[in-house]
């Protein structure tokens, strides 16, 4: 439990906050003096479950009935927004706070659609923004509609208490991240004008981990993140019944070609951005060989049981190399039928400095059969890096010291993928920031069932985040 407990008074929110979605009546204070973050959390709370029971499923998303939502506050707030639509029904919204200048703008982004959810397989209904023993229930609650909200409190607060700013903020919130990226894509392409000054960006992404004993193992920063290749098998042959066996089957063919995929070990990396990860989680390693490991994982992976160590781990052995995951099959649909075309797509993920172009030719040579045609799903682009050091980095630092003296910063790499790499590839350092420290059962629960946010962690978030945009942008 965070040890900034929340005081969730009725008669404290009776007195300091409006009805419906209005802002703060209270006076609001002087610049110079801290926030009342138990009101703040208060107020964030209940604009969060506002926000779930807008249905923004994806798909098909409806981002725009989101997007509305987030403008009427911004308005009552007298902060301007605007919404675009990439496609009919998909809105984004872009809000900008304006600083001095003298430093270059700052961007919180979130998304707003989010995953389905089966209700009857819920506890409390995935659409009902319900708070119950001490949580905020909620299909987004933690993916990412939780974050969203604390980052619009964050702009708001700093609005409020009128500090003076040497950066802009700018509040973006995108459509459809969830089945394909094209909102950020989109925004990034047709509305670059808006953001191609900013140094900075928050996203999701970031993982703030708590362990068993409910102590926090480290706060994770996330500088970089795999890039999905996804890719289309298909062969084709001469189709018939199945009792006349066939030596061009298709599906045969496909089968063998599959295998050797599967069979294939793509070659360890170490990217600087892994190795840095490693090095931090050696300094709390009690077990001196693992330390040694961690310290030094390009040599261990030179030492046979160095390499068991990280490829026995899922998610080292992911982040040391590019993957492949056979995730779709397509034949016949029936038994007694050889298909005249069978297909497979398989869910590549390419490291940091991986060229597509390179990864597919080593995949042709693997696979070593020219009928196995090869499509790719998705553009060629290559992941890139944001610098691991900085003012925000600077500013996550200060903040975790003050808030939660001792514990441990790095910087681990996504294994998956956010809108954050459409950013990156206008100049703009992107990191993902958890304000939330969730434990493992609690991460489980995003796209999963059951999804919900503590109102300590609330708490802490609206500090947390405060916090750092505040130093970084003040």
């Amino acid at each position: 439990m965070s040890r900034f407990l929340p005081l969730f008074l009725v008669g404290l929110a009776a007195a300091q906050l409006t009805s419906g979605t209005g802002p703060v009546a209270a006076q609001q204070p002087a610049a110079g003096r801290t926030p009342d973050f138990d009101a703040l959390a208060e107020e964030t709370t209940r604009r969060l479950a506002e926000y779930l029971r807008i249905r923004t499923v994806n798909p098909p998303g409806n981002e725009t009935a989101g997007a509305r939502w987030l403008q009427h506050v911004l308005r009552g707030e007298g902060i301007e927004s605007e919404i675009f639509e990439s496609s009919p029904g998909r809105g984004n919204l872009y809000a900008r706070l304006r600083g001095n200048g003298k430093r270059r703008p700052i961007v919180l982004l979130s998304h707003i659609d989010v995953v389905p959810a089966t209700a009857s397989a819920w506890k409390v209904a995935p659409w009902a923004g319900k708070i119950h023993d001490g949580q905020v229930w909620g299909r987004g609650a933690l993916d990412m509609k939780g974050m969203a909200i604390v980052e619009l409190m964050t702009l708001i607060a700093l609005e409020r208490r009128g500090v003076p700013l040497s950066r802009d903020i700018i509040l973006i919130a995108n459509a459809d991240e969830e089945t394909g990226s094209t909102g950020a894509e989109w925004f990034a392409r047709e509305k670059s004008e808006l953001i191609r000054d900013a140094e900075f960006l928050i996203n999701e992404g970031g993982s703030n981990q708590l362990g068993r004993d409910g102590k926090i193992e480290y706060y994770g920063v996330a500088v970089t993140e795999k890039l999905p290749y996804w890719l289309r098998l298909t062969v084709r042959g001469s189709p018939g019944h199945g009792s006349i066996p066939r030596p061009d089957n298709a599906a045969a063919r496909l089968a063998r070609a599959l295998g050797r995929i599967a069979g294939h070990e793509t070659p360890l990396q170490v990217t600087p951005p892994a190795a840095q990860f490693f090095r931090d989680l050696s300094t709390r390693e009690s077990d001196p060989q693992r330390r040694r490991w961690l310290a030094d994982p390009a040599r261990a992976l030179r030492e046979p049981e160095g390499r068991r160590f990280f490829t026995s781990n899922l998610y080292f052995n992911a982040l040391l190399r590019n993957t492949i995951s056979v995730t779709v099959m397509q034949g016949s649909n029936k038994t007694n039928v050889i298909p005249p075309e069978a297909s497979a797509e398989l869910d590549v993920r390419l490291l940091p400095g991986t060229a597509p172009a390179t990864f597919l030719a080593e995949l042709r040579r693997v696979i070593a059969d020219t009928t196995v045609e090869i499509t790719p799903l998705r553009p060629d682009r290559e992941a890139s890096t944001s610098p691991l050091r900085g003012p925000l980095i600077d500013a996550i630092r200060e903040t975790v010291q003050a808030m939660d003296p001792g514990a441990l910063i790095t910087t681990p790499m996504l294994a998956g993928y956010t809108d954050s790499y459409y950013y990156r590839a206008l100049g703009i350092g992107a990191y993902g920031l958890d304000p939330f420290r969730v434990t493992e059962a609690e991460d489980q629960t995003v796209h999963g069932n059951d999804e919900r946010v503590s109102l300590a962690n609330i708490r802490f978030g609206v500090e947390f985040f405060y916090r750092v945009v505040e130093r970084v942008a003040r």
